[in-house]
Parts: C-alpha cells; structure tokens; sequence
C-alpha cells in the first residue's frame, strides 16, 4: 500500500526531538526520510539512556524509525559536497542548527533554494532566530510560561514529565511543511517554513494565553485543577484518586445521581459551572465524602456508564492497557530483516483510511 507521502524526500537535518520527531510522523506517511548524523557519535540521543532497547537508547528510537542514516561530517569538504546535493534534490530540507550555522555551510535557505527552487525548507529553532538563548525543552518551558501555571502551588512551579514544547513544536513543523508542499502542488513554487519552540509554546497554552492576551489575567499553578471548570480536578476515592472532567450541568447532574445525591444538581452553591468554581472548596469536600463509598475503578465504570467523564490515575503501563482494550493498537512491531527479532515503537496516531501510517524499517543504526 502506498503512503500518501510516497515519492518525497526529505533531508533530515534535526537532531533530538522536535526534528526528528516531524520527521518521523512524515516518514511514517510515506515519505523518504535520509537522516545526516555526526560520523562517529550520530544523534545526541543515540546515547541518552538508560533506558535501552538491546544496545539502542530508547530516546532515539522514539523518533527514528522509518529513515536511512547517512555520517557525514559537515566540516569535511567531501562530506559537505554530498551534503549540499542531498539538500538540492530534496522535496524537504528539515534542520534545527544554532541560526547561521547552514548559512555558513552553504546549505542555508538561500543557497539551497537557489539550486532547488521548489523546495520546501523548514527551520526549527528555539527563539526565532535568537542564538542568545540554547533551545533546549526545559529553558523554554521556564521562560515561557509553562511551568508557572503546572505544579501544586505557585510556590513550586513544575515542568511538564515528558518534554513536551518539543513535541508540539514538531507538530507545528510537519504542519507548515504539508502546508507549503500544497502551495508547490499549486504553483510550483516552494518556500521557507519557520517555527520555533517559545512561539510553539504561546500557542500551546490555548485557553490560559488567550485569558491573558485577551483578558489580562495571568494564570498561576493550581495542581489539578481548572482555573475555569468545577468539578475538573482529581478526587480521592475509597482506595485512590479519580480524575473527574465534569464540562457542563448536565454531566454534573448525572455525577450526583449516581453519587445518589440528586440534590445537589439544584444546590444554589452547584447549580451552575459558575457557581460551582466559586465553591469548590465546599464541593470537593462534599464529592470526596460521597466517592469514599467506592474504589476508582468502580466509579470509573459506574460513571461512565451515565456520561460522565472520568477514571482513574494509570501510569504508563496501565494507559497502554487501556489503550489496548479500546482496541487503539498502541505499539507497532516493525518486523525488519536486519534485526535479530521484532522492534517495538510507539504507533502513530493518525488514522487514514486510504494511505494509512506504515511502518517499514526499524530505527536505523548510524550509517545505516
């Protein structure tokens, strides 16, 4: 079955994560992914465990599979010959360098457009173009804004556990790239893409920005809880806690029929979402009392059985269970002759119902 990507190649200049990671989805679609890595070391994650897969960092493998590898030292004349023509017959140029480095290499914008005028070229950086500040996940996610509002209290600002600005900026990468591929599809012509991980980040932050940029309120950690939404938080139960998602009054009336405490639905203080906000204190108190008569897995049934959204606190191991129940199929096995057994990656979560996501080659080892 062909990808929808099929016939496209791109240069994969990332390193890391937010590169590689569009890079990956791209390839995943079809796409010819050749990946330019350092002779000798490759990619910064090749060695970022434990944890390893066999002798594999399992960093690396998360965003890798599906691409050929080439070493080539981009300081060496030779190697950065066949590096400019890689990059002048690619449909997609991705890099990540500090700003000016491909420029000083001859393999910037500019330089490469004008042997290749249809190509796509898309920069990834940390702050626009701005080499005064490394872009690094965990920099970013301080400066811009995340951690204030995620952690228990304003007093602990806490990062993300996975590194998340990376990921979304990868996202936003594949995004503009499929967009000016349709201009080319259009007109021919290609052009340069530019996203970077604070902007990515602003974007990110959806409702909490937009209350700042449109209301002028700045938002502050409240743990598990939503600034806007009540009951939106986790609640203890009889054995552990339960995440409780309640958007609308209807949702909250089932909540509290099944608590067997219809009532509250017509509680002044509950009545409404913006009531219940402003009472949250006194409603959580009350929840927890009524949620003790049972476990979370008995409330996770229960309740969702009547709409109302919620469950229990998995880690990872319990989400790919559940994952698989819902018959989501989460992991993908690439079967790839040069590997002595099957290699296990995190499935892509794109659905296509003509040119689904393919998964044709294990992350590759340097050179490979």
């Amino acid at each position: 079955m062909s990808g929808a990507l099929e016939g496209l190649v791109i240069a994969d200049f990332g390193r890391v994560l937010a590169g590689p990671y569009a890079t990956m989805l791209l390839a995943d679609l079809g796409a010819e992914v050749i990946k330019i890595e350092r002779p000798g070391m490759g990619d910064d994650t090749r060695s970022w465990g434990p944890p390893f897969a066999g002798d594999q960092a399992t960093y690396f493998q998360a965003v890798n599979r599906n691409k050929d590898s080439v070493a080539w030292d981009l300081r060496d004349a030779d190697d950065l010959v066949q590096a400019r023509a890689l990059a002048s017959r690619a449909d997609v140029v991705v890099e990540n360098f500090l700003p000016g480095t491909m420029d000083r290499l001859g393999l910037g914008y500019d330089d490469i457009a004008a042997a290749n005028p249809g190509v796509v070229y898309c920069s990834i950086t940390g702050f626009g173009g701005h080499n005064d500040l490394p872009g690094y996940d965990l920099l970013v996610q301080a400066v811009g804004g995340l951690m204030s509002i995620t952690g228990s209290s304003p007093d602990e600002p806490t990062k993300v556990g996975v590194a998340l600005v990376d990921i979304v900026t990868g996202l936003h990468a594949g995004l503009g790239i499929l967009a000016a591929l349709r201009h080319r599809d259009r007109t021919g012509e290609g052009q340069r893409v530019e996203v970077n991980l604070l902007s990515s980040l602003l974007s990110a932050l959806a409702n909490q920005a937009s209350g700042y940029v449109g209301a002028g309120v700045v938002p502050r950690a409240m743990g598990n809880r939503h600034p806007s939404i009540a009951p939106y938080e986790l609640v203890p139960t009889a054995d552990r806690d339960l995440a409780l998602a309640v958007g609308n009054d209807r949702q909250f009336g089932s909540l509290v029929a099944e608590l067997g405490a219809a009532e509250l639905a017509d509680d002044p203080r509950f009545a409404t979402n913006t009531e219940r906000v402003a009472n949250r204190e006194v409603l959580l108190s009350t929840l927890t009392e009524l949620l003790a008569a049972d476990t979370a897995d008995g409330w996770f049934a229960r309740l969702t059985a009547v709409g109302v959204p919620c469950g229990p606190v998995n880690d990872i191991g319990e989400a790919f269970a559940l994952a698989e129940r819902l018959g989501l199929n989460p992991v993908a096995q690439i079967d790839d002759p040069r590997r002595d057994g099957p290699v296990a990656t995190v499935a892509n979560p794109i659905r296509l119902s003509a040119t689904p996501p393919t998964y044709r080659s294990a992350p590759p080892r340097l050179g490979e």
